[in-house]
């Protein structure tokens, strides 16, 4: 995810200074400038400019864009909007109104099933903004993305890809360790031919992966618990 600043970049389309001026934005112009750095020094492929890789590359980068940013959907140029679904993990698709409806971007990428004493992260309590402050204080430069593999081209492309981020900052009062939380999936872009722009979207991995980077340096509570049963501080 991003910063807002006005500039461009290079591994995303339409985010030229034309692009930002004339946009809607939802928390103002984006920057990625911080997450690129951290892809370029983490990314296990660098696809040739051009390759089938590298643009499917781009298409994820400037759809995740625009889903998470752009708060007018007519205004996005990766998919129609009125046909356009999203479906995660094979729940029930969703459109543009629905996600947003949802608080959008984690809240929906993070459904779950689990009752709610056990939730970690609950999406059904957290706003845009709220859920927008907790993964940005976590991932203080960003959450990269790379594709791994592309197994077929359009009109139906479907890749592996790897998310990932520094957990530099903490997590729902669990302390931040500096070191890597990520996950790995599967996704499904579905063209419209006609139109050459996103239908469909399916995507598949387990949220567990990237929750468990997030809490791994543990809650307050278990650290001042730890610390009130040391046996040196008991003794005082």
């Amino acid at each position: 995810m991003a910063s807002s600043a006005v500039v461009g970049d290079k591994y995303r389309d339409y985010l030229s200074e034309e692009d930002m001026k004339n946009t809607t934005w939802r928390f103002g112009p984006p920057n990625y400038d911080d997450v690129n750095k951290v892809f370029e020094e983490g990314r296990t492929h660098v696809w040739p400019e051009g390759s089938l890789e590298e643009r499917v590359q781009r298409l994820l980068k400037t759809w995740e864009m625009e889903l998470v940013h752009k708060a007018n959907p007519d205004e996005c140029n990766t998919l129609d909007p009125k046909k356009f679904r999203l479906h995660v993990n094979g729940n029930k698709g969703l459109s543009l109104e629905e996600i947003a409806a949802r608080g959008g971007g984690y809240n929906v990428f993070l459904q779950t099933s689990l009752p709610e004493k056990y939730r970690i992260y609950n999406p059904d309590v957290e706003t845009t903004n709220s859920s927008k402050l907790v993964f940005q204080t976590a991932f203080r430069r960003g959450f990269a993305i790379e594709v791994l593999q592309v197994y077929s081209g359009p009109p139906k492309i479907v890749y592996s890809f790897r998310h990932w981020g520094y957990v530099e900052g903490p997590f729902k009062g669990y302390a931040p360790t500096g070191e890597i939380a990520q996950f790995y999936g599967m996704g499904i872009f579905e063209i419209d031919e006609e139109s050459n722009k996103i239908v469909k979207v399916e995507l598949f991995f387990d949220g567990g992966e990237l929750l468990g980077g997030l809490i791994k340096g543990g809650s307050s509570d278990e650290l001042a618990t730890s610390e009130t049963s040391c046996p040196f501080m008991a003794s005082k």
